[in-house]
């Protein structure tokens, strides 16, 4: 496997609580999301999806959808919703966090920059929601040129259906560019 990192999509408390973005089975996907990151911290970046102080901050679409959710804005909600879940916070540092406005972590092209410097080749992504932010950052990372390993049992969404229609999307059309494993199939070659 070429220079890899953990991309660990928006394992957040505003996530993972009772707020109205809540994703219920986040937990149940939380222990493989640990186990890899607990394995290669110093290989773990947390993307975390940071809401605007208020609509008028962004632009377009984005501004109709924070009124939609104002109360999901940080004016409005509880700052530390924004922070990575505990269970997976205990490993930054060395796991680093990488902060994004919109479902895709790439609009910007820091991350990208930052891994390019160091020479990753291929991500192994987690978290969530595999059919809004994870699409976007697999997305992303095809065009990039990344080589993408999407591991199923570390990937959540609030609806069933589309979580497993993305996988099967993902697997399937882009199965030259995305490989989608578990996380104990991931873990065992990482360890090689």
């Amino acid at each position: 496997m070429t220079e890899w990192i953990h991309l660990c999509i928006d394992m957040q408390s505003m996530f993972a609580e009772g707020t109205p973005w809540q994703v219920p089975w986040m937990a149940s996907v939380s222990p493989a999301v640990v186990e890899v990151a607990g394995e290669h911290p110093d290989r773990t970046v947390f993307t975390r999806f940071v809401p605007p102080e208020s609509p008028e901050q962004v632009t377009g679409a984005w501004q109709q959808y924070y009124r939609k959710w104002e109360v999901m804005t940080l004016e409005r909600m509880d700052r530390q919703l924004v922070e990575v879940v505990p269970e997976l916070a205990r490993f930054i540092p060395p796991a680093r966090t990488f902060d994004k406005m919109t479902y895709s972590p790439w609009v910007d092209g820091r991350l990208h920059r930052i891994l390019q410097a160091e020479g990753v080749g291929t991500l192994a992504i987690t978290g969530g929601e595999t059919d809004v932010c994870v699409l976007a950052a697999v997305l992303g990372a095809i065009d990039l040129g990344y080589s993408v390993k999407l591991l199923s049992d570390a990937v959540c969404s609030g609806a069933d259906q589309t979580h497993d229609a993305t996988l099967q999307l993902l697997g399937d059309r882009f199965s030259v560019q995305v490989e989608v494993l578990t996380s104990d199939q991931f873990l065992r070659r990482s360890s090689r």
